[in-house]
């Protein structure tokens, strides 16, 4: 494999994406910081291919990232990364679109049986038989210049990349499973999920009321707050913390002064720039338009004893039969599904539809609706239908 330790101009970068665009695929990695910042401090690249790999240096005096930005998302190789949401959020940031078509090997694994969220080095332990040295995993990748070290870590997250990818694809054809990571690379892959709208912020936090008025405030304390985080690039909770921002959209102060009692606010918003700005984002606060105001959650039976004893089965019943599929049960059930079939609801359960009702869902309509027992043979926990014990004992 020809190996590019660190491009640093934009014509070796240019000939480089040119060569990977017309590859099978393509593998991608970053590194960053961002623990004091707003935005991610992108500081590498990793590109990969089966023939080529290289590290590309975002730092670097004069270099253009536009070819590199064409490759991810604008031209049709595909794009493999692992648990690659934040390299997503990176990317979308610099072009305001994710890449496609695209790959995730931490998706692809629930679906091959290796646990709801494995890590890279598990992945490529199980699937390439190397180990590999998480010494460089933490240091600080905005300081230049990088080492050797630093280097051949951070090439190899996608040259190892490269060689599990095609086994795990060869694994799911085989299995017949690449179509039930349709639903979760289209989530992954949406622009929607990395977009940062100061004016749709306030929908990311717990709803302190649902009087269009306290809602009006939180959405207009919400989008302050995001511009706020934007124009410092300092992390939104470094302004002010969630719940502070719902006691202030409950119980707003009536002026500046105020602001030296609320919980999580020090005595200098009482006279400082930035409790000026918060106290006019408050004054400039409308009630929440009826349109705009979220709609409720379906109401669902709430859960008996027995009910809650009848999801605790459905659980256990998801645990075997992920098992026996050799799946992650994440991505059969997700959320409150479970308690959802045990109060009785049927309808827009997507376990109760295609491969997911194949594998489980039909089974745990059986036993919620009293058609199939559990029994443990030989150590083993099966489930009998009714139906068949009854045909048994009337033999």
């Amino acid at each position: 494999m020809r190996i590019h330790p660190l491009v640093t101009d934009t014509s070796t970068l240019a000939a480089i994406c040119t060569r990977m665009a017309t590859a099978d695929f393509v593998a991608v990695d970053t590194e960053f910081m961002r623990e004091t910042t707003y935005f991610p401090d992108l500081c590498l690249i990793q590109l990969g291919t089966v023939d080529e790999a290289c590290a590309v240096d975002p730092k670097a005096p004069g270099i253009d990232l536009a070819p590199m930005l064409k490759l991810l998302v604008e031209d049709e190789v595909l794009k493999v990364f692992h648990a690659g949401g934040q390299d997503l959020e990176i990317i979308y940031n610099l072009t305001g679109k994710t890449p496609s078509p695209l790959f995730d090997t931490q998706v692809a694994a629930m679906a091959l049986g290796l646990g709801e969220q494995v890590g890279y080095t598990s992945l490529v332990a199980a699937y390439a038989g190397i180990q590999i040295d998480k010494g460089a995993r933490f240091t600080d990748w905005a300081r230049r210049p990088l080492n050797d070290r630093q280097l051949d870590y951070a090439i190899g997250d996608v040259t190892h990349l490269a060689t599990l990818f095609p086994k795990m694809l060869d694994k799911l054809r085989r299995t017949g499973r690449g179509g039930w990571l349709d639903e979760e690379m289209a989530r992954v892959s949406d622009p929607a999920t990395y977009a940062n709208d100061p004016e749709k912020a306030w929908t990311r936090l717990r709803l302190p009321s649902r009087k269009a008025e306290v809602l009006g405030r939180l959405k207009a304390l919400a989008r302050w707050r995001e511009l706020e985080a934007q124009d410092k690039d300092v992390p939104r909770g470094r302004i002010v913390k969630d719940e502070t921002l719902g006691d202030l959209a409950g119980s707003p102060p009536r002026q500046q002064a105020d602001l030296a009692r609320v919980r999580g606010l020090s005595s200098a918003w009482a006279s400082n720039a930035i409790g000026e700005r918060l106290m006019r984002a408050l004054a400039d606060a409308a009630p929440l338009s009826p349109d705009e105001m979220p709609a409720r959650e379906p109401q669902r039976p709430g859960l008996s004893s027995d009910g809650a004893l009848v999801a605790d089965l459905l659980k256990l019943l998801l645990k075997v039969r992920s098992k026996e599929a050799g799946v992650a049960p994440r991505l059969i059930v997700r959320g409150d599904e479970l308690d959802a079939l045990a109060a009785g609801v049927r309808d827009g359960l997507p376990m109760l539809h295609g491969w997911r009702r194949e594998i489980f869902g039909d089974d745990a309509l059986a036993l919620v609706e009293g058609r199939t027992a559990f029994s443990v043979v030989a150590g083993k926990m099966v489930m009998t239908r009714l139906e068949q014990i009854r045909e048994a004992a009337n033999v």
